[in-house]
């Protein structure tokens, strides 16, 4: 692993004050230090779309405070968990579904509580149209009728 170069800082240091003020931006570099891991397997979790640094002009990753969020949870279910990274992935989509189904509910109960403040007089009508048809990714299919044969005499 190669120091970064003055004008690799430089640039670095420039997109992440234009990706984000105030936030934590992190090179490769730091990041393999600070975690105890090679260089090459942050890059492989990123081939694989575990993470996904922001990049510089020059293509230098930039790793920001949430990417390290996501690699700490990743190097526990690996490390700590035994787990491979395909069951990491698993585990990080589900965990990105239940957030958003989270917020999903956050903002029904949040409308339920609004037409209850509003009053109960067409509380029926006003749900109806607050209930979106859920769009299912795998639909399961029907299992085949039973057919039952009668004996013949």
């Amino acid at each position: 692993m190669r120091p970064a170069t003055i004008k690799e800082t430089k640039e670095a240091t420039v997109a992440a004050k234009r990706i984000g003020a105030g936030k934590g931006y992190y090179m490769i570099s730091a990041v393999s230090a600070k975690y105890n891991i090679h260089p090459q397997t942050l890059r492989l979790y990123e081939r694989e779309g575990l993470l996904k640094p922001s990049r510089t002009e020059g293509n230098t990753r930039l790793y920001s405070d949430e990417d390290l969020q996501e690699l700490e949870t990743i190097l526990a279910l690996t490390r700590d968990l035994g787990v491979n990274l395909a069951g990491v992935e698993i585990i990080l989509n589900m965990r990105r579904k239940m957030d958003r189904m989270q917020r999903e509910v956050n903002e029904f109960m949040q409308y339920v509580k609004h037409e209850l403040r509003r009053g109960l007089g067409d509380w029926e009508q006003r749900l109806n149209t607050a209930l979106v048809p859920s769009v299912n990714e795998h639909p399961v299919p029907a299992a085949p009728e039973e057919t039952v044969e009668t004996e013949r005499k």
